[in-house]
């Protein structure tokens, strides 16, 4: 089964940081073992196809029958060391949770605010009400106020790119099938906030602040709820398994998208107009994969 066509933006913290209880999990995760980059897409998957296969149906992972928190719910955690960083960060190890009931409550109001009625009553069996109620209750219990993975399916947000080095890029070029194949990047979260900070100071002069501007803005406020020595990744997860080995190593997202903010900086429009087709012809590809299947 191909690896679900998702993208991720995580940020790993020094254990160091962490405040209990949610150290104490983490120190537990660690013991147990943790989850590699290649494994966490379908990991993901399992656990939530888990719960909406359980009798009854459980709203989200990890939980009983009556929404409490099951005893044993699963708790995964990601690691990297600051040797694979750029830039300061640590100490070590560098601690990424999943987040995963967190994330999916988030994901199910994000569905009921885009979804029509026919389609929440076929899709979820609870009140709209009583779900953002169970994700607040949800959100309230992270120790950062935050979750340490954002996602999107079938692309990478653009303003993304403005946080790592294009030059930092990570790619493993395995088989299709294989987990290993990779396209990712790591910056310290020093790096990652100026250059967000940069990319949204100049795109909305330039441009306003809707939009791309938008989207700096909040990635910047996410980035501002973990701990200075941290790390942040950008992996493009299982869309390498829609693109070609040719493509990928041609692929110029991230130096499009920086080289963007550089020319609107000096209001050089034509160079803009030529790295934005660039992004337009590889992502637009992918979403006609999307609409087709």
């Amino acid at each position: 089964m191909p690896r679900p066509f998702v993208a991720y933006l995580r940020v790993y913290e020094p254990l160091s940081a962490l405040d209990a209880p949610l150290a104490d999990q983490v120190r537990k995760a660690l013991e147990n073992g943790v989850l590699s980059r290649a494994d966490a897409g379908a990991r993901e998957r399992e656990l939530w196809l888990r719960s909406q296969l359980a009798r009854p149906r459980r709203l989200l992972p990890g939980e009983r029958s009556d929404g409490g928190v099951a005893p044993d719910a699963p708790f995964d955690v990601m690691t990297i060391s600051p040797a694979e960083v750029p830039g300061e960060t640590g100490p070590g190890p560098l601690v990424c949770p999943l987040d995963l009931r967190a994330r999916s409550a988030a994901a199910l109001v994000g569905f009921l605010a885009s979804s029509t009625g026919p389609l929440q009553d076929e899709a979820v069996a609870v009140e709209p009400e009583a779900i953002k109620a169970r994700a607040s209750a949800v959100m309230a219990e992270l120790t950062g106020g935050a979750v340490h993975v954002i996602s999107t399916t079938w692309t990478v947000p653009l303003p993304w790119f403005a946080l790592v080095d294009p030059d930092a890029r990570r790619i493993v070029l395995a088989p299709r099938d294989d987990p290993e194949r990779q396209v990712s990047w790591r910056v310290s979260m020093a790096d990652a906030r100026a250059r967000v900070a940069r990319a949204h100071r100049v795109v909305s002069r330039a441009l306003g602040e809707e939009g791309p501007a938008k989207v700096l803005a909040d990635t910047g406020r996410w980035l501002d709820h973990f701990a200075p020595g941290s790390a942040v990744e950008l992996d493009y997860g299982g869309l390498v398994q829609l693109v070609e080995d040719k493509d990928l190593l041609e692929d110029t997202s991230a130096a499009d998208v920086n080289a963007i903010v550089d020319a609107l900086e000096a209001g050089d429009a034509e160079e803009v107009a030529l790295r934005y087709e660039r992004l337009r012809e590889f992502w637009g590809e992918l979403a006609r994969r999307e609409r087709h299947g």
